[in-house]
């Protein structure tokens, strides 16, 4: 299909969230696009207070209609637990909360956008950044002849003080200002913070500064005292806490409120963005960290070597994929496939100990355990034959042996 030009463009859905960027993008798309009618759509995957006032500040703006879509529930069983499940983690340290997030709300706009029969879909991601990939290849597995407007690849702003700028001309109100305008993004799972400071990999972030922080505390004033805290599993899928069953809402809800509580997963990383660049961020993911320690000490317990080894060269392939924005594609569907076998037996509880932003294994148990005691003890038993070690020691390191004595004949 041949690239639509501006006269074509009557009506453009717009992937809003309401902050900066997506904020002055609605009166700039009237100014650029002959007046077209924007129609605004924001994805509720738990922004809370974010989404306060959004529907009046979009039509204020320009917008003739905004969509508030709750996606809370759809994006954790459908998204965060599959990764989860899988062990993926970005570069060691990252839980992919921005990643996961960008496919569940664009597959959203995409229907919207067929719906209301719409000549575009625009979004807010700048061109150095992650999201412009995530949205827009979302776009094309659902709609690959929609056109896209990606205001920051064409406009004439360099900078997030010219878009105050911008806005301030225009009279549209914001809820930053200069000193506070971290780059922000927020959702049930994490909260991301980006430039101003944190642009200089060499300075601490500054986390006991007021208002830095909104899902955890520090963990110098985390308390004194750990908290314990027990958390089921089903097929790799946690289900409770401390005996309580909870929605997937719920359950996540007040595992953050835990780990927040406790100075629980903070962490300040450089990454390598998919389009080249390497960038600073602090995460928030309390609920998550602690999600993810306990799936992974209950899966020493109930999956065997092979499959817990092979697991983990998985896991490093899946969060490349989902941190590329190649959630909807083959490979991606396969390996959840696969994933999706391995977690037959994880079912168990673990019992985690948080003290101070550590998270420590406090005891594991599974109805799928493959742990024998009889067999692992150091005490006496009568199961296990230790001379037949000698014989596979013998097998085992027989290639080793043929080579040092070839060797040593040349």
């Amino acid at each position: 299909m041949a690239a639509k030009s501006k006269q074509e463009i009557k009506k453009v859905v717009l992937a809003y969230s309401g902050g900066l960027d997506t904020s002055i993008i609605i009166p700039w798309l009237k100014e650029n696009y002959n007046n077209c009618e924007v129609i605004a759509v924001s994805g509720d995957v738990g922004q809370g207070t974010e989404l306060e006032g959004l529907e009046e500040k979009a039509l204020k703006t320009g917008a003739s209609k905004l969509y508030v879509e709750d996606l809370r529930e759809e994006f954790i069983t459908d998204y965060i637990y599959p990764t989860l499940q899988a062990g993926a983690v970005y570069e060691g340290e990252y839980l992919l909360g921005t990643s996961f997030a960008r496919p569940i709300i664009a597959k959203r706009i995409v229907e919207i956008a067929l719906k209301e029969g719409a000549d575009a879909i625009a979004h807010g991601c700048t061109g150095k950044g992650n999201d412009q990939v995530r949205f827009e290849l979302t776009i094309k597995a659902f709609a690959p002849d929609m056109a896209v407007i990606a205001p920051w690849r064409e406009w004439d702003i360099k900078s997030r003080e010219e878009e105050i700028d911008y806005a301030e001309a225009h009279c549209i109100p914001l809820k930053i200002n200069r000193e506070t305008n971290y780059s922000k993004d927020k959702n049930l799972w994490h909260l991301s913070h980006e430039g101003l400071d944190l642009e200089n990999p060499a300075l601490e972030p500054q986390y006991n500064k007021p208002g830095f922080l909104e899902m955890s505390v520090s963990p110098e004033q985390a308390p004194d005292q750990p908290a314990y805290v027990k958390i089921a599993f089903e097929k790799g899928i946690p289900v409770a806490v401390d005996g309580e069953k909870l929605s997937p809402v719920a359950l996540v809800a007040r595992l953050n409120k835990l780990g927040g509580e406790n100075g629980v997963g903070l962490v300040d990383l450089v990454e390598n963005r998919l389009v080249g660049m390497k960038s600073r961020g602090v995460y928030e993911t309390p609920g998550g960290t602690l999600l993810y320690k306990a799936h992974h000490v209950l899966e020493t317990l109930t999956l065997d070597r092979d499959t817990f080894h092979y697991k983990e060269l998985v896991a490093g392939r899946y969060a490349e994929l989902v941190y590329f924005g190649q959630w909807f594609t083959p490979l991606r569907e396969a390996l959840a496939a696969f994933v999706s076998k391995t977690q037959e037996h994880v079912t168990g509880e673990v019992t985690l100990k948080l003290y101070k932003g550590n998270v420590i294994n406090a005891g594991v148990t599974s109805p799928y355990s493959l742990y024998s005691e009889e067999i692992a003890t150091f005490g006496k038993e009568f199961v296990y034959d230790q001379k037949n070690a000698a014989g596979f020691i013998t097998l085992f390191g027989l290639p080793v042996a043929v080579q040092a004595k070839q060797q040593g004949k040349r």
